[in-house]
């Protein structure tokens, strides 16, 4: 996948990057069902992108295969003018919409996911640069209300949050993690069939990023985050994984030069080989039996997906 993910952050890196270019892009390598929508917000604007990609035994084909959502979450691309080229902050969007395009690749060449997949991430190569400790975090033109809408599909029924996860001391390694099962207000057990493929693709011991309670709150509610990873768990009652990609030390989402191609596609092949597990029925965000129990013990906590 290493050819799809230096093609993504070449066509990414550019001062002028659109929706309607990278949607024309993915259209050049086969892809059709893209949905391009411009959003203004106080900060600037940005440009959301959807993209479905049918399975063989998807939904969209009539079929009962289940959908998995991937959603690249950003402040931005890029920080300009402050900041000149691709920042760290990018790598969320870059690892989706690479595994778009080799998804793009695969059909062509006559392999099919079983179920549907729904890539959603924006476009933006200007994005405000917002103060964090321990280093500064890229802000959005956008808010997290309009950003969840946008990008959380109700036909999602599983969703991995992809989201560049460097400014913080908790998560100190390079590469990528995931994090628990967030559902419903509850942080929930990690899945170990997510754990097993990572252990597959990585041919490492998996790597698990800490997430609290205050992390599955919605932003705004002035709670400390450690980034926007679990935020479209607030927005769905599927079960939501973030997959974090992460760095030995704290580095500033508006930096430039900090995206690391290989961890970058370390992340994309973990997410396709979730979709083709996922939507054969292989792979569980969540143990069913016990989410049964857990709401009959204690109910969902639904409250924290609220401001509160």
């Amino acid at each position: 996948m290493l050819k799809q993910v230096i093609e993504m952050m070449d066509l990414l890196d550019d001062a002028h990057i659109t929706g309607n270019r990278v949607a024309a892009f993915l259209k050049e390598h086969g892809l059709k069902e893209i949905e391009v929508k411009k959003i203004t917000g106080e900060k600037g604007s940005t440009d959301f992108i959807k993209i479905k990609i049918p399975g063989t035994s998807g939904k969209s084909s009539g079929g009962a295969a289940p959908t998995l959502g991937v959603i690249g979450r950003l402040g931005g691309l890029g920080a300009r003018p402050e900041q000149i080229g691709l920042v760290s902050d990018s790598d969320g969007a870059v690892t989706a919409l690479s595994v778009a395009l080799k998804l793009a690749d695969m059909q062509r060449r006559g392999d099919n996911l079983p179920g549907d997949l729904i890539v959603a991430t924006h476009i933006c190569p200007d994005a405000p640069i917002k103060p964090h400790k321990p280093v500064p975090f890229m802000g959005s033109p956008v808010d997290t209300e309009a950003m969840n809408r946008e990008e959380v599909d109700p036909e999602m029924d599983a969703l991995l949050s992809i989201d560049t996860t460097k400014g913080n001391r908790v998560a100190n390694w390079r590469g990528f993690a995931i994090t628990p099962t967030v559902k419903e207000g509850w942080v929930l057990k990690v899945s170990d069939h997510l754990l097993d493929i990572m252990e597959w693709v990585t041919g490492e011991l998996p790597k698990v990023c800490p997430i609290t309670t205050q992390d599955i709150t919605p932003y705004g509610n002035d709670l400390d985050h450690i980034n926007s990873i679990m935020q479209p768990c607030i927005a769905t009652n599927s079960p939501v994984v973030g997959l974090a990609i992460t760095t030995q030390v704290p580095v500033p989402g508006c930096a430039t030069g900090a995206s690391h191609p290989l961890d970058i596609e370390q992340a994309a092949r973990y997410t396709v080989e979730v979709a083709k597990q996922f939507g054969k029925g292989l792979c569980s965000f969540y143990d069913v039996d016990e989410w049964s129990t857990i709401l009959r013990l204690y109910g969902a906590h639904k409250h924290l997906q609220a401001m509160g």
